[in-house]
């Protein structure tokens, strides 16, 4: 009984992959292989991926704590530190206001107006294609951009302000912060003809 079971799929595994030379698709199913040539990341505690790793290794704490003095220095609401389910620590980037517009071709508003997550994947994507080794002409039409981002609070804070708002182009602000622009903001950014996807 078994053994006619797995003829019987054989058989029918066979029948897939002579359909699939006949229509020129490779038998494996059309997949094609790929490389990872270059990666970058930056981290909180960690400007880089060889920094992330040693922190793992070592057991590093890379969440900053606050004291009450500095969140009352940021405006936090005095009475918000008397909760008890309110943490005083959060994750930090170093640097994320180090930004260079103009080598990205943004203008100094443009970057203002761009939530940090996309400026800092930008940086990032950047990074990795110059650590593959390749040229950006002879990377452009074979890279790929797979992206995914968090909410963007940041363009929450842009719409708090009204005055701001009215001065501003609606279709930018949009396209500098919201998750489904990433992946493809990057490659324009950088010319890179290959998939685009935000995941």
């Amino acid at each position: 009984m078994l053994a006619k079971e797995i003829s019987a799929e054989q058989e029918h595994d066979s029948a897939i992959a002579t359909s699939a030379r006949a229509r020129g698709v490779p038998s494996d199913g059309g997949w094609t292989e790929i490389a990872i040539i270059g990666m970058h990341g930056r981290f909180p505690g960690a400007s880089d991926l060889a920094t992330f790793w040693q922190n793992l290794r070592d057991g590093v704490e890379s969440i900053t704590f606050f004291s009450d003095e500095q969140l009352l220095a940021a405006g936090v609401d005095p009475a918000l530190l008397e909760d008890p389910s309110y943490v005083k620590a959060r994750p930090l980037l170093d640097d994320v206001d180090g930004f260079d517009a103009a080598f990205f071709g943004y203008t100094p508003r443009e970057a203002e107006l761009m939530d940090p997550q996309h400026r800092v994947f930008l940086e990032c994507a950047w990074t990795a294609l110059e650590q593959s080794g390749y040229s950006q002409q002879e990377a452009a039409p074979r890279t790929a951009v797979f992206a995914g981002s968090s909410l963007s609070t940041y363009l929450l804070n842009l719409y708090s302000n009204r005055d701001l708002i009215e001065t501003i182009d609606p279709l930018q602000t949009v396209i500098g912060n919201a998750q489904d622009s990433l992946a493809t903001s990057v490659s324009y950014k950088l010319n890179l003809k290959g998939p685009s996807l935000t995941v």
